[in-house]
């Protein structure tokens, strides 16, 4: 399996603390060696470093976890290849435009039966059952509305239901961000954790590395985090359950997180 990770904040934020605790988990205390992957959006914009060599290995992945990049919404991926051969190609996570935005995605899991679902404009790249179904996704929420919709939450409410129809193909734990929302969708395991004042310390679990957010932050500051596997052993961290959801807009999670 692989792992993923994902950051919604509201304001401009690096995501090197939590990036260095999933770095080491790309060949050195997990298995996941056959390639990462990393997307910071700023503004409309999106910024992506993909490498097929393993996160702990490669010198592309170093620069990242020490190289402060700013960002309000991130997705990050490991991966443990099942599906598709280990190549660029195939390295998470996937991106496509829609309604003038671009649409990043990450999916931990693997899915049965994949090459039925339909794609329509939504061409997939590589061969992995992984971006087969994010061009799914966004094929039928383009079917769904022909014209960009007013709210934005309800296109992710959409993406939830049609979520749920992939999970009964196989494991489908995601993440999906358009720049300002970031959707986290779990099958089997995911964990987040929302900082905000007052901040204390945190210590990863997988790599001798400790920060002091009161140094990094302001108290306005909000930023959440999502992982497969919890990264600290200091904090309290939320469990999802199988098929529960939760939608981050500028750190915060908002709306019902299952239905």
């Amino acid at each position: 399996m692989c792992e993923l990770l994902g950051m919604s904040a509201n304001v401009p934020t690096d995501i090197c603390f939590s990036f260095k605790g999933l770095r080491e988990r790309g060949g050195r205390t997990g298995p996941h060696r056959d390639g990462w992957g990393v997307a910071f959006y700023q503004n409309k914009g999106v910024c992506t470093f993909k490498d097929p060599m393993p996160s702990h290995e490669s010198e592309v992945a170093r620069l990242v976890s020490d190289y402060p990049i700013k960002s309000t919404a991130v997705v990050a991926h490991i991966r443990q290849a099942n599906r598709g051969r280990v190549g660029l190609e195939n390295t998470h996570p996937f991106s496509r435009e829609l309604w003038g935005r671009y649409w990043t995605y990450a999916h931990n899991g693997q899915l049965k039966d994949h090459q039925s679902l339909p794609t329509a404009r939504f061409t997939p790249v590589g061969t992995t059952d992984s971006e087969r179904a994010f061009c799914f996704l966004l094929s039928e929420l383009d079917k769904h509305y022909p014209t960009k919709p007013k709210s934005r939450r309800q296109a992710f409410s959409f993406i939830r239901k049609k979520a749920d129809i992939l999970r009964q193909m196989g494991v489908f734990n995601m993440l999906l961000s358009d720049g300002e929302y970031l959707l986290a969708y779990c099958t089997t395991k995911l964990h987040w954790i929302t900082r905000r004042a007052p901040f204390g310390i945190a210590r990863l679990s997988d790599i001798d590395v400790d920060i002091d957010f009161t140094r990094e932050t302001t108290p306005n500051d909000v930023v959440t985090v999502i992982a497969t596997e919890p990264l600290t052993c200091n904090e309290q961290w939320h469990k999802m359950s199988p098929g529960q959801w939760q939608l981050f807009y500028r750190g915060e999670a908002i709306g019902p997180n299952k239905e």
